[in-house]
């Protein structure tokens, strides 16, 4: 009997361990399909006159972004919880430009969003923008027109023209930054859900391989 009893209670620790072992790792959705913007939606402000078919473009599976002027793609839809992963590269010299997480409604040219810094020598610093927050910046950190939280280890940029790597967790209000498989950045206290950017901003930037896992919740 107690043999027995040992095998049901065996058993009913087993079965959701085996059912954990089973299910399948949630796959990346591609957010960029190589072929053009389809998804996305390009923002440049109206003053500034812009052919955004210019602006933005697709060639050869790249996603190509001319810097000028200020502005951003972002995603059609909101996400909340995800890993998203990007890569890019600068064209020419090193440059300027970011990707946003957490954008909020209105567009603008520098929508309400955390950005994930990509600018030279800086990429994985958070940048809030329009009034955008996190949570333990300083007073007067808070109080500038940029608050920024700086990053965690020295820069780990690749040269120009070599592809670099963001992976982007936002999973309720944290966000974790990893810049070529490094951890460069967390923080709490962001919006819970928001559209998905890349900016234009500085200088010729390629991004390729745009890819979202949800994560369980």
């Amino acid at each position: 009997m107690k043999n027995r009893t040992f095998g049901i209670l065996s058993w009913f620790i087993l079965v959701p361990f085996l059912f954990v072992m089973c299910t399948p790792a949630p796959k990346p959705t591609d957010l960029f399909n190589g072929k053009d913007l389809t998804g996305w939606v390009a923002y440049t402000d109206p003053l500034d006159s812009a052919d955004n078919s210019q602006v933005f473009s697709v060639k050869d599976s790249v996603i190509h972004i001319t810097g000028v002027p200020v502005g951003y793609l972002r995603t059609e839809q909101v996400y909340a919880d995800y890993t998203f992963h990007a890569e890019w590269r600068w064209v020419e010299a090193p440059a300027n430009s970011g990707l946003f997480q957490r954008i909020q409604m209105p567009d603008q040219k520098l929508p309400k969003s955390i950005e994930v810094q990509l600018m030279a020598g800086s990429a994985g610093d958070f940048v809030m923008l329009s009034g955008s927050k996190i949570a333990g910046l300083s007073a007067e950190e808070a109080a500038k027109a940029f608050p920024m939280q700086r990053k965690m280890q020295a820069s780990n940029e690749k040269p120009a023209g070599e592809w670099n790597t963001a992976d982007i967790t936002c999973k309720g209000d944290s966000i974790i930054v990893y810049i070529n498989g490094v951890l460069q950045n967390k923080a709490g206290g962001a919006p819970a859900s928001g559209y998905i950017g890349l900016q234009s901003e500085g200088g010729p930037i390629e991004f390729r391989n745009l890819n979202i896992t949800f994560l369980n919740q």
